[in-house]
């Protein structure tokens, strides 16, 4: 277990913006960062760091929190990965008591297989490195690619010996259960005959560990080094609950923070063109492993940047099948630019061959437009003939209309009827099919679904008897008295109270009554003098903690509320600290739209929280006697009703408002 002092340590010097910003890309914005929300697809920010209050919110999801929230939501570390992590990152010695036997137990599938992953990736890379084996068959091979030993340490390269089952035997002697080198499929386990028999998947390759975005090892490629003609050139780990293969790119990892500052990806096809860009000084460089590129790929890279840059292979027929990814990157609003690599040459092949000047200046000079791309590809294909110039030019329009944003379509048109030499009006009259075609089957998914949701709505409102939901105004009341309390509760500010006086003609009136007090203190006398609980519980719970720090300090502590065992009290604090930072996102002030500063309107602010509260909770009792007598058809007290009205009504008439 972790001590507290290290917890406590961690706190204090983890800056949330820090941490975040490894994983998304953080734009300032006033006080605060804004950036797309790591959690969603989306194209406008909605995603919030507070570098004062050190918490983030994701608007798009309703998730917030801190630091470490942000880590085991957005890497699904558990409590104490999340505190290692931060630890690491921050270099803080971490201390801990010894773990018994049943918290080891209670370690879950996932935690085990992370950890099974992480030996053989250990393993593999200290046979690389140091065993004669190893580095007579293992490291040769790396060293003819020409890859230096500081580069082979950074990317934990490895090897597997050519025997059966050597690293098996070495994981179970180790005390690794089968059951996870099965499942993350470095073991393969055949039934069968007295005993089963367990073999290593990797047998007599090199490996390539594939690690997530804050370095985890997910799984690993291996590529044989036999000349087997059975056996694939490339294998990879099977699909499983940390391994997805359409879900990760190989070299983000070491990639993200020159991506970020680039803000540019280039995206190769193979683990050694993603080796020798970076070995070549190129950092901001991915790969997609041989596979299809995915929406799920594309939104990896559209956390750090919009521009994607796809690098092909001088092959030709390897250009067609990788043109199909170039349409996913357009839907996903990014800006997509190629480069393609001579006859017979691939980006590892030729970072190789020439020095990084000039593998970043052939970069920068032929970097292309996808347009011109496809044009200068395809159009040796069309030539004279009219029929295929004009799928050429449906091809490419067809591309232009998964673009979302209008404007950067109609440039697009334009740019494409300079180069092929065709009227914008045609183009644009065939992209307005092709969109109105897209819409059109949107929209009648949508209405569908619409029409569904509408008849089970109509369904379950006659099945119960009800019509639209009554919005339950005590608990937004009591949302905004906890608000109150954690934006504004440690003020001293000047209170106007309205006391109920008698003139001097017996007639009942409100005097003005001036005085100072805390904002927590106000708000707790009047809530202690009627007695009232909160009938939410996880607000209720909230309140408790904040008497309790009143009554413990005096002065309420937010720190101790956003790192509050019970995550969702946590999550409360955090979304309600954070909203008023969409304020930010909506860039009102520059639409001149101008927000009242709360603190101007704060007395009244705490006595309207105070007065219609009361005014609810005598409207529900008032409902309550009423209901009372329906149902067991009692005669009514009306005096208890009158006085009850007459009581709301004075509280119209505190509050302004006319019955």
């Amino acid at each position: 277990m972790i001590t507290q002092q290290t917890i406590d340590r961690v706190f204090e010097v983890a800056q949330v913006e820090e941490v975040i910003g490894e994983f998304v890309q953080l734009k300032k914005s006033g006080s605060s960062f804004k950036g797309l929300s790591p959690f969603t697809d989306e194209r406008t920010p909605s995603f919030m760091v507070s570098p004062v209050k050190q918490i983030w919110k994701d608007f798009s999801t309703g998730k917030g929190g801190n630091a470490i929230s942000f880590l085991m939501e957005h890497e699904h570390y558990t409590y104490p990965e999340a505190i290692r992590w931060l630890a690491k990152k921050y270099n803080i010695e971490i201390e801990e008591t010894e773990q018994s036997d049943e918290q080891k137990e209670q370690m879950n599938e996932r935690e085990s297989m992370f950890l099974v992953s992480k030996f053989a990736k250990d393993y593999f890379h200290d046979l690389l490195m140091n065993s004669q084996n190893g580095r007579a068959i293992g490291l040769s091979y790396f060293k003819e690619r020409g890859f230096r030993e500081d580069i082979i340490e950074k990317f934990d390269l490895g090897y597997c010996k050519d025997e059966w089952d050597n690293f098996t035997k070495a994981a179970l002697a180790k005390g690794y259960d089968l059951k996870y080198l099965k499942s993350t499929g470095l073991t393969i386990v055949k039934e069968g005959g007295a005993q089963d028999r367990k073999f290593d998947r990797f047998k007599g390759r090199v490996m390539f560990p594939i690690h997530s975005m804050s370095g985890r090892i997910l799984g690993f490629g291996g590529r044989i080094l036999t000349n087997d003609k059975k056996a694939a050139k490339y294998l990879n780990s099977p699909e499983s609950e940390i391994y997805h293969k359409s879900k990760i790119l190989y070299g983000l990892y070491h990639a993200k923070k020159e991506i970020a500052k680039q803000d540019n990806c280039f995206l190769v096809e193979g683990y050694t063109d993603v080796i020798s860009f970076y070995q070549s000084g190129v950092e901001n460089v991915v790969a997609s492993s041989g596979t299809a590129l995915t929406p799920d790929q594309i939104r990896l890279v559209n956390r750090l940047t919009k521009n994607i840059t796809v690098l092909f292979d001088g092959d030709a027929a390897g250009i067609r099948a990788s043109l199909r990814g170039i349409d996913l990157i357009l839907e996903q609003g990014m800006n997509v630019k190629v480069v393609s690599f001579p006859e017979g040459e691939d980006p590892d092949s030729f970072a190789k061959a020439h020095s990084t000047a000039e593998l970043k200046s052939y970069l920068e000079e032929k970097s292309q437009d996808f347009i011109e791309f496809k044009v200068s590809l395809l159009m040796e294909e069309a030539k004279n003939d009219p029929v295929k110039k004009a799928g050429l030019i449906r091809d490419i329009v067809t591309s232009i209309s998964k673009i979302p944003d209008g404007i950067q379509r109609e440039v697009y048109v334009q740019e494409c009827a300079r180069i092929m030499d065709i009227s914008e009006r045609v183009l644009f009259s065939e992209l307005a099919q092709l969109i109105n075609k897209g819409a059109s089957k949107n929209s009648t998914q949508s209405t569908q679904r619409a029409s569904e949701k509408t008849k089970m709505e109509l369904v379950k409102g006659k099945a119960s008897g009800k019509g639209a939901q009554k919005i339950d105004q005590l608990t937004i009341l009591e949302k905004e008295i906890i608000r109150i309390l954690l934006l504004y509760g440690n003020e001293v500010i000047d209170f106007i109270n309205w006391v109920d006086v008698v003139d001097k003609h017996g007639r009942p009136m409100l005097e003005k009554e001036e005085y100072q007090n805390s904002v927590s203190n106000e708000l707790y006398l009047n809530l202690q003098e009627d007695e009232i609980e909160f009938s939410n519980e996880l607000f209720r719970l909230t309140y408790y903690e904040l008497v309790h720090q009143l009554n413990q300090k005096e002065k309420i502590v937010i720190d101790q509320l956003i790192m509050h065992e019970n995550t969702n009290i946590s999550s409360l604090v955090t979304n309600i600290l954070m909203d008023e930072e969409k304020y930010t996102l909506s860039s009102w002030e520059r639409k001149e739209v101008f927000v009242t500063e709360t603190a101007k309107i704060l007395p009244k602010l705490v006595t309207d929280a105070i007065l219609n509260l009361r005014r609810v909770l005598i409207e529900k009792k008032i409902e309550g006697i009423l209901q009372d007598i329906q149902e067991k058809q009692a005669v009514p007290d009306l005096e208890e009703i009158s006085n009850y009205t007459e009581l709301k009504k004075l509280l119209f008439e505190k509050l302004n408002r006319v019955v």
